[in-house]
């Protein structure tokens, strides 16, 4: 047997107290004091990584003492990283999107990939609430797979940046719809339209996904419900126009990427088998990582949206199951919540 890694962060200071998780998510062993944060494993790696791995095999040995995993206790695996870019590998969804808008979209976007950079100093926790200050701003959810890089020299090649994803997540990550459009106009990206992101409990390192993990992207379905519905169903794997190893390249075109730098392939996004923008699952599609997907369909079949943006009381839950119905990562799993 393979003993690969599952590390979370637990409550506990700013950055977390990193532990090992076991392969079924049940039980977790502390990692510290000899690595403590998960940024201190990606800051000294060649280190941490077979101190981890024989916690692991420990773990899943029984020769380690070991404690209840509870996925409410968990911070995001990085509770703040010191950096955040987000990707658009799945064009299908960036011309949704822009569709809505009214924008046109550049060839181009289907061979250079979009990206913006987030705010990274303070991630919501995969189970804390998600405060939204005024419904007319439009919350929605963006579900999505991200990964966690080592260091990464400016211009790496493609080959030296699959080499450099250390882990890799899912992640939430909250968009207001209602302010974007006016801040693109101003033609200098998002910000306020990008409050903070939540990752999965677990962050999984490739060698544990296996057959999910195949030429740099994550394959498997995305499960998205939304107050207990089923929203969602698309295959991370299908339609992921940009692989990880080149989103990483992207981003280090011009600079170096420090350890524990966050890239996200942006929301998952697949066609419906004959080439169209997908259906609804109440139709019979695999529905949609987000609301902006599913309203932009609905204007182009009904001429208007029937949807509704997250409102306060609703909660999202993302999740992905292995061939045995297990979760890998863990949920995430947010309300909305009324912030004053």
């Amino acid at each position: 047997m393979v003993f690969t890694m599952k590390l979370a962060s637990l409550k506990g200071g700013r950055d977390g107290c990193l532990v090992v998780v076991s392969q079924d998510l049940s039980w977790c062993a502390p990692a510290g004091p000899a690595v403590a944060t998960l940024q201190a494993a990606l800051d000294d790696w060649d280190r941490a990584e077979p101190i981890l791995k024989a916690l692991a095999h420990s773990l899943e040995s029984g020769g380690q003492p070991k404690d209840r995993f509870h996925e409410h206790d968990a911070l995001s695996p990085l509770p703040r990283a010191y950096q955040w870019a987000d990707g658009s590998a799945y064009v299908n969804h960036v011309a949704l999107v822009r569709k809505a808008r009214g924008a046109e979209m550049p060839d181009s976007f289907w061979t250079d990939p979009l990206m913006y950079q987030g705010g990274s100093d303070a991630f919501l926790g995969p189970r804390e609430d998600i405060p939204l200050r005024d419904p007319a701003f439009g919350c929605d959810l963006e579900a999505e797979v991200a990964v966690i890089v080592g260091d990464v020299p400016m211009g790496a090649d493609r080959e030296t940046c699959a080499a450099a994803i250390r882990l890799v997540m899912l992640c939430n990550d909250v968009s207001l719809r209602g302010l974007i459009p006016e801040e693109l106009a101003k033609g200098f990206g998002f910000f306020q339209s990008k409050p903070a992101s939540a990752f999965s409990p677990v962050a999984v390192t490739p060698d544990a996904l296996g057959e999910h993990w195949v030429d740099g992207k994550l394959h498997g379905v995305i499960e998205v419900s939304v107050n207990g519905a089923l929203f969602g169903k698309p295959d991370a794997g299908v339609d992921m126009t940009f692989d990880f190893p080149t989103l990483i390249a992207h981003a280090a075109r011009t600079r170096a990427l420090s350890a524990g730098t966050i890239i996200g392939g942006g929301t998952v996004s697949n066609r419906d088998t004959d080439g169209g923008p997908g259906r609804p699952v109440a139709d019979g599609g695999l529905g949609y990582a987000c609301i902006a997907e599913q309203r932009t369909v609905e204007t182009l079949v009904h001429g208007a949206p029937k949807t509704d943006f997250l409102k306060a009381g609703d909660t999202v839950r993302i999740e992905m199951p292995d061939g045995r119905g297990r979760s890998i990562f863990g949920a995430i799993e947010q309300t909305v919540r009324t912030h004053v």
